[in-house]
């Protein structure tokens, strides 16, 4: 068994995402991410080889789609399945507070 809280050990900013496992067994895998204004390299696009659900659990982000010409904004209990190799970047995160986000990772 695990427990815990989605809220606690909150970093308060930074250079880096905080990324916490939640959750690993053998076709999904559940982490916490907190950022703090961070956003994906220029230039760089995720392409994974598996499926991912996100949802923006406080703060708010953009995330773009290679196929799509903006970002999409994601608010305090947007959520959002990412197929396998769509390849995306988080263009923006809210640098004046935290934005947690839970993702879940699908084979």
């Amino acid at each position: 068994m695990a427990d815990g809280n989605l809220f606690t050990d909150i970093a308060a900013g930074g250079a880096a995402e905080q990324f916490t496992e939640l959750l690993s067994a053998a076709q999904v895998r559940i982490e916490r991410i907190v950022s703090h204004g961070q956003a994906s390299p220029p230039g760089f696009w995720y392409d994974q080889d598996w499926r991912e659900w996100v949802v923006v659990l406080e703060g708010e982000a953009g995330l773009r789609f290679e196929t799509e010409s903006a970002p999409r904004v994601l608010r305090r209990g947007d959520y959002l399945a990412i197929p396998a190799h769509a390849r995306h970047r988080v263009e923006w995160t809210d640098p004046a507070r935290a934005t947690v986000w839970l993702a879940v990772h699908m084979a």
